[in-house]
C-alpha cells in the first residue's frame, strides 16, 4: 500500500479551514513535517514517567492536520485526573489521533453565503464543508474508518464550531462516494482537494466497475454503507442539526437502497435458476480471504430469509457465506434511526416509513436467521449464514462484529442470546479466533493471521462488560501492549513487541472512546476509589 508523503502531511496544516492547524502560518510550507508513520515507529519525550514510561506521539503542533480547543480541554479534564501515568499518556496520544494525523484535506464552505452555499451543495458535487479522513498509513478513506475515526468528536461538536464543521464535511463527502461508487469501501482524495490518487497495487476485476482516480477500493461491505448512515445520526443526535440533509445526502441514501434492494435477492430464482448478481469481484491472489469464491460470485445464499448480502467483511475479508449478521443488525439500526430523523425533520413520511419498515424486517430477520442452537452454549448469533441452514460460528475483532453488538444498538447487553454468544466467542473452545499466547489475548481474525490478537477486541470486550475487574483487566491488556505509546492493530499473543502498524487511527479513537465510556459509568477505574464520573458535555 502507498503511504503518504512528507509533503501531503506538510500541505495539511495549510489548506485554511477553521480549526486546521498552520491556517494563519504560511512559514508550515516551508518546514518538513516527519512521515507520521517513521514518526510512530519510535518514541519521543516527554515520557510518561509510569512503569511503562510511554512516549509522548503527538506531531508538533505546526505538523498536526487539525486543531479543536474542546478536545485539547478534554485531553486536560481526563489526564489531570488519572490514577495511572502510562493510562493517562496512551489517552493523551489516541484521542486526537485523527485530528493530529489524518485529516488530509477540509474545507469549511464559508466562501459564499450560507443561502447560495446551501443551494449550490443541493445541485452539485463537492459543495459546502468538506473532509477527507485517511485511516493512517494508507492515503485513501475507509467509509467504516473515517466514521468511527470520528465518532469520539461528536459529543463535542454542538459547543465545537470547528469540530461541527469538519465533521458536517465528512458527511458530505461520503455522500459523493456513496453516489459515485456505493459498492465500494474506499476512496481516493476528492479532486478539488489537489492531492494525487493512488494506485492499491492490486489487480482486481470488480462489477459495477468504477472509476481508479475515485475508488481506492473496491470491496463490497454492507458495514460501509450502514457507517455511512451513522456517521449523519450520531450528528444529529449530538448536535441536533439538520444541516446534512441536502439533495445531495438524500440521492446518497437513495442510492444506498438500491444497493441493498440488489443485495437482498437470493442466487437462484424461484424457477431454481442462476440469477447474477450486481456486484462480483476477483483479485489476482494467493490469499482466500483477498476474493470472492466462484469466479467473483461467493457462495450461494438462499432465497426468503429478508438478509442483505455482503461480500467482504469489515476487516476487508472475504465473507464465507454472505449473509453476515453484524452489519446487518447495524443497518437494522441505522435506517431506524434515520427514519426517526425524517420523521423529526417532516415532508419525508413516505421515506421516513420505507426506512422503518425495512428495518424492522431486517431486524426481524437478524433474528429469526441469526439465532442458532449451539451444543454447548444454547441460542447464539451467528457470524454468518447462507439460509440454507449452514453457519459459521466465530467472531472477528473488527467492528461491526457478534461482540459489539450493544454497541451497535442492536440489543442490550443483558440480552441472553448475546451473553451466550459472549461467552462461546471470547472462549478458544467457541471462537477459533479467540488467540491466547504468553504475553497476549483476544480475539482476532484471519486477516492478519492465527498468532495476532487485535487490541480493538479488548477495548470491545470493556465496552461490553458490566465486570470491573473485566474491564480493568481489558484495558491494562491493551495498555502493557501499546509501548510505542499508541493503539497498534494487532499483537502477536508470544511478543507484545511484534505488531502490525505502528498508527491505526480507527484502534485509538476506540480506545479514547473506552476511556471516556468508563470515566462515565466507571469512574473508579481510572480516576481511583471515589471519583466522581466525568461526563463529556
Amino acid at each position: 500500500m502507498t503511504r503518504p508523503s512528507t509533503l501531503v502531511l506538510a500541505l495539511a496544516a495549510s489548506f485554511g479551514a477553521s480549526g486546521v492547524a498552520g491556517r494563519d502560518e504560511p512559514h508550515v510550507l516551508r518546514r518538513a513535517c516527519p512521515d507520521y508513520t517513521s514518526y510512530a515507529s519510535t518514541g519521543h519525550a516527554p515520557y510518561s514517567g509510569g512503569p511503562l514510561n510511554l512516549p509522548f506521539q503527538r506531531p508538533a503542533v505546526e505538523c498536526r492536520t487539525f486543531a479543536s480547543s474542546a478536545v485539547e480541554q478534554v485531553i486536560d479534564d481526563v489526564t489531570s485526573r488519572m490514577v495511572d501515568k502510562d493510562l493517562a499518556q496512551l489517552f493523551r496520544n489516541a484521542f486526537p489521533n485523527t485530528l493530529d494525523t489524518t485529516i488530509r484535506w477540509h474545507t469549511n464552505g464559508s466562501t459564499t453565503s450560507t443561502t447560495s452555499r446551501k443551494n449550490k451543495r443541493d445541485n452539485a458535487q463537492w459543495q459546502g464543508p468538506q473532509t477527507f479522513v485517511v485511516t493512517g498509513d494508507i492515503n485513501a478513506e475507509w467509509l467504516r474508518d473515517s466514521t468511527n475515526q470520528l465518532s469520539g468528536y461528536q459529543l463535542l461538536a454542538k459547543k465545537d464550531p470547528a469540530l461541527y464543521n469538519l465533521i458536517l464535511g465528512a458527511i458530505n463527502t461520503q455522500a459523493e462516494f456513496v453516489i459515485q461508487s456505493p459498492y465500494c469501501n474506499a476512496f481516493q482524495p476528492p479532486s478539488p482537494s489537489g492531492i494525487q490518487p493512488t494506485n492499491n497495487g492490486q489487480q482486481d476485476t470488480v462489477h459495477p466497475a468504477y472509476e481508479p482516480s475515485v475508488v481506492f477500493e473496491c470491496k463490497y461491505e454492507l458495514d460501509s454503507l450502514a457507517n455511512f448512515l451513522a456517521l449523519a445520526t450520531d450528528f444529529y443526535e449530538n448536535t441536533g442539526s439538520t444541516e446534512f440533509l441536502t439533495n445531495r445526502w438524500y440521492l446518497a441514501l437513495n442510492t444506498l437502497l438500491s444497493v441493498l434492494d440488489a443485495q437482498s435477492a437470493p442466487t437462484f430464482n424461484s424457477k431454481q435458476q442462476y440469477v447474477q448478481n450486481q456486484y462480483t469481484f476477483q483479485r489476482q491472489t494467493t490469499l482466500g480471504t483477498e476474493t470472492l469464491s466462484l469466479a467473483g460470485i461467493g457462495n450461494p445464499l438462499n432465497r426468503g430469509t429478508g438478509l442483505i448480502r455482503s461480500a467482504f467483511r469489515p476487516s476487508d475479508d472475504a465473507t464465507i457465506l454472505g449473509f453476515f449478521i453484524p452489519p446487518n443488525a447495524m443497518m437494522s439500526v441505522q435506517l431506524n434511526k434515520t427514519a426517526s430523523i425524517l420523521r423529526a425533520v417532516g415532508g419525508q413520511d413516505d421515506l421516513a416509513s420505507n426506512l422503518q419498515s425495512r428495518s424492522d424486517k431486517l431486524a426481524q430477520a437478524v433474528r429469526e436467521h441469526g439465532i442458532v442452537q449451539h451444543p454447548k452454549y444454547g441460542d447464539v448469533y451467528a457470524f454468518e449464514v447462507d439460509g440454507y441452514g449452514s453457519r459459521i460460528l466465530m467472531d472477528d475483532a473488527n467492528v461491526p462484529s457478534l461482540l459489539s453488538l450493544p454497541l451497535l444498538g442492536f440489543l442490550d447487553k443483558s440480552d441472553q442470546t448475546y451473553q451466550n454468544t459472549r461467552t462461546m466467542i471470547l472462549s478458544a473452545e467457541g471462537n477459533p479466533y479467540y488467540l491466547t499466547g504468553s504475553d497476549f489475548h483476544g480475539i482476532g481474525g484471519p486477516h492478519i493471521g492465527l498468532q495476532n490478537a487485535w487490541p480493538m477486541s479488548l477495548l470491545v470486550q470493556a465496552m461490553t462488560s458490566s465486570s470491573q475487574a473485566e474491564i480493568t483487566t481489558s484495558i491494562n491488556l491493551v495498555r502493557n501492549s501499546s509501548l510505542l505509546g499508541l493503539v497498534h492493530e494487532s499483537i502477536n499473543v508470544n511478543n507484545i513487541k511484534d505488531y502490525t502498524r505502528p498508527w491505526f487511527a480507527w484502534a485509538n479513537s476506540v480506545f479514547a472512546q473506552t476511556i471516556l465510556k468508563v470515566a462515565a459509568e466507571n469512574p473508579d477505574i481510572i480516576f481511583g476509589e471515589g471519583a466522581e464520573p466525568y461526563v463529556v458535555s
